[in-house]
């Protein structure tokens, strides 16, 4: 009296719905010849998380339309399987209403459930999520009814409730499910990665299997898609709460559950990963981004400035690991005010990740620039101008070497860097992907530790020399430099940041806390001010659970002070 039931954690790909419906027929007749008689994909499986605005295109919902049939047809000869796929559907379209300044949605995010080879059921989602990176009010309109559907045959047969992720973090999806007849709750998601998000899912699903009373299966999927990262850790519960078994994070996976029907319950059975460091999660999402990004856009390789300092070692190490040395070109570009041990860290770390080094000093362009405007700045003092024109001048070179190569360009701003407009538009903001645009400076130092004393990928240990993470941190644009010439001490000024920017504090509460005023009032100054910066800056990894991406929407022009 068991059903084995699978949840294919891949990782799908947006807009690819031939590539996706093959993913889904291969996984599930994998899983049908392992024994399993219900398939579990994630929401939205068919086109992939999340289409935007190709969620407007009639054309769009057609191609996930004929995916599904697709898949449905495809498994029509396995006879008892089950296969749950998540999909966008068209609503009622006489209620639609889109024009040039009014739109009212009639489409749903929903899911298909197939058996041999018909759909026998479809579920639309209640809730729609709207916060964050999410906006699925733009797109969908909720969903009304339930869905409970028999998998299995005979004794082996469960009845299965099924959610939609944001449906199981609300009570009342669920418990209409119970009241339908449900056994057991399916949820299927696609929930975007932070610090943290994994533990914070699997206690909101244990209040619910506590308040239902019903065992619950949680299917996730994996991979990056442009600024989010989707870590799978696809999970079972039992019906008090208990863990019955864990997928791997960041792999794809075809994940086995066991659910054995015992009179008035259902018992879960499955493997359980093990635990991770909160460091090792924030790595393999880093990783996993860049990968993707670059794969899935089609990019042949990536180039980035070295520059002998912490940001750009990280972003090396990192590209590395996503992509393999032979697929990452670094850079030297000395200046005047470039330090030796800076060319010495750099060649070797270059040397330790086995990657194409080369150097380009910018002295001539640099020296060039000043030439021609030396009468328009006769008798003025060289200031963050000339500072400004090497960091461009950086820019152009590593944008002319992927023009003519193809490889994009990994910028290496920081997220406090990005915050207090420590950065140069046009010049290191100048490329295509930002990998640590989320990291704190903070983070930047205790990860660049971690990956010294970790390998995970088999690239190299130790990568980054000692003398990188320990020398003060420098822009090299003038003589003597260092970041604390213009910013508070990063472990003060990353506080502020976390408490201003990420949790909507306002300046008196972060002084009530025991920060400095002038400081607080300087650095929110800073960040309020440079909006218009961070407006033009790449799209870069989000890890934290406010980045600045889709759910940083301040105006540029606005005298509010917080």
């Amino acid at each position: 009296m068991t059903l084995k039931i699978c949840i294919a954690q891949l990782n799908y790909c947006v807009g690819d719905m031939p590539g996706n419906a093959q993913k889904i027929i291969d996984a599930a007749r994998t899983a049908y010849d392992s024994g399993a008689r219900l398939v579990l994909t994630p929401e939205l499986a068919i086109c992939g998380y999340a289409a935007e605005d190709l969620f407007l295109r009639p054309s769009f919902i057609q191609a996930c339309d004929d995916a599904v049939n697709r898949v449905a047809s495809e498994l029509a000869g396995l006879k008892g399987l089950t296969v749950v796929v998540g999909t966008p559907i068209q609503g009622d379209s006489s209620l639609a209403l889109r024009t040039r300044s009014v739109a009212v949605q009639q489409r749903h995010n929903a899911a298909r459930v197939l058996r041999e080879g018909q759909v026998v059921d479809t579920y639309a989602k209640r809730e729609l999520p709207n916060y964050q990176v999410f906006d699925e009010r733009r797109y969908f309109t909720p969903g009304q009814g339930t869905c409970v559907f028999t998998a299995g045959e005979g004794a082996d047969a469960v009845r299965v409730g099924l959610l939609i992720c944001e449906d199981a973090w609300f009570e009342e999806p669920a418990r209409l499910a119970k009241e339908a007849g449900a056994q057991l709750l399916a949820v299927i998601n696609a929930s975007p990665f932070h610090v943290g998000k994994g533990d914070e899912r699997e206690q909101t699903m244990r209040h619910r299997v506590h308040a239902t009373g019903l065992p619950l299966l949680y299917a996730h999927l994996v991979g990056g898609q442009d600024e989010i990262v989707f870590e799978g850790r696809s999970f079972a519960l039992q019906a008090d709460g208990q863990l019955a078994g864990r997928a791997e994070s960041f792999q794809e996976r075809l994940f086995f559950t066991d659910a054995a029907s015992h009179p008035g319950s259902v018992r879960l059975a499955a493997a359980t990963a093990p635990e991770r460091e909160t460091d090792a999660d924030l790595w393999d999402a880093l990783v996993l981004g860049v990968r993707d990004y670059l794969g899935k856009n089609g990019f042949p390789g990536a180039i980035l400035g070295l520059s002998g300092g912490i940001d750009s070692a990280l972003v090396l190490a990192i590209a590395v690991d996503a992509l393999g040395a032979d697929k990452v070109r670094a850079v030297m570009m000395p200046s005047p005010y470039t330090a030796d041990i800076s060319w010495m860290d750099a060649r070797e770390m270059a040397a330790r990740m086995r990657v194409r080094y080369d150097e380009i000093s910018i002295v001539p362009e640099f020296e060039a620039f000043k030439a021609s405007l030396a009468t328009e700045f006769k008798g003025l003092k060289e200031d963050t101008t000339e500072e400004n024109i090497q960091a461009r001048i950086r820019g152009v070179l590593l944008m002319a070497l992927s023009n003519k190569f193809g490889s994009i360009v990994l910028t290496t701003g920081n997220k406090s860097e990005m915050a207090t407009g420590y950065c140069t538009l046009y010049g290191d903001m100048a490329g295509g992907f930002a990998v640590i645009k989320d990291l704190a400076k903070t983070t930047v130092f205790r990860l660049a530790r971690w990956r010294n004393a970790h390998d995970p990928y088999g690239t190299g240990s130790n990568p980054i020399p000692e003398r990188i993470i320990t020398r003060p941190p420098s822009a090299e644009l003038r003589p003597d430099q260092t970041d604390q010439d213009s910013l508070p001490p990063y472990e003060v000024l990353d506080a502020i940041l976390e408490r201003y920017m990420e949790n909507d504090q306002g300046v008196e509460t972060i002084v009530a806390a025991g920060f400095d005023r002038a400081i607080v009032e300087r650095v929110t100054r800073l960040i309020r001010i440079n909006e218009y910066k961070r407006r033009q800056a790449p799209v870069g990894i989000r890890v934290t659970h406010r980045s600045f991406g889709k759910d940083w929407r301040y105006p540029i022009t606005s005298k509010f002070k917080a």
